[in-house]
């Protein structure tokens, strides 16, 4: 069963991102992965223009092209989650960072959501020409790693970034 659709920002959904925001905010989440900082930004129009911009144009902050977007539940066109894809890693990004960030609202977490989200960006990576790709978490973060897991993540090791045990899998498309 999949009941989300992956949905690049756009000013159009300015209203939608922000409420997605704020419910992190309000449960004191203030880093919101899978979605390029907007915990960290007070304006949405910025946002949305580095968003945009570091898909095709200028790299990110990790010296990466990135492609981001929003999970939208079909049934009500509500945003459920959010998730990244690095178009290839440096060396800095291979030992903790990866090529998919991903996060669940609040609200909708522990109901499959993030699973669904990663098969969906999966598919666009493979259809990108990748052939694997690397997800990393923190180890106490049991489920992005059991997430990983469901979709045939295997756990190539576990490191110390920034005083946390982190986890690195490796997804084979």
């Amino acid at each position: 069963m999949n009941d989300l659709v992956l949905i690049r920002p756009s000013k159009k959904m300015e209203k939608d991102i922000w409420e997605y925001r704020q419910e992190y905010l309000l449960c004191g989440e203030k880093h919101i992965n899978g979605c390029c900082g907007i915990g960290y930004y007070d304006d949405f129009d910025t946002w949305l223009e580095f968003v945009l911009a570091i898909e095709k144009d200028k790299l990110s902050r990790e010296g990466v092209h990135v492609s981001t977007f929003f999970s939208v539940r079909k049934s009500d066109n509500k945003i459920i989650g959010s998730i990244q894809l690095r178009h290839f890693l440096t060396e800095d990004l291979k030992r903790h960072g990866g090529h998919i960030g991903y996060g669940i609202r609040p609200a909708e977490r522990k109901k499959g959501y993030g699973r669904q989200q990663l098969l969906l960006i999966l598919d666009l990576a493979g259809r990108m020409g990748m052939s694997k790709v690397m997800i990393s978490c923190d180890k106490d973060n049991i489920a992005s790693g059991r997430t990983a897991m469901s979709c045939g993540g295997v756990l190539k090791c576990e490191n110390l970034y920034k005083g946390k045990q982190q986890q690195i899998f490796w997804i084979t498309l």
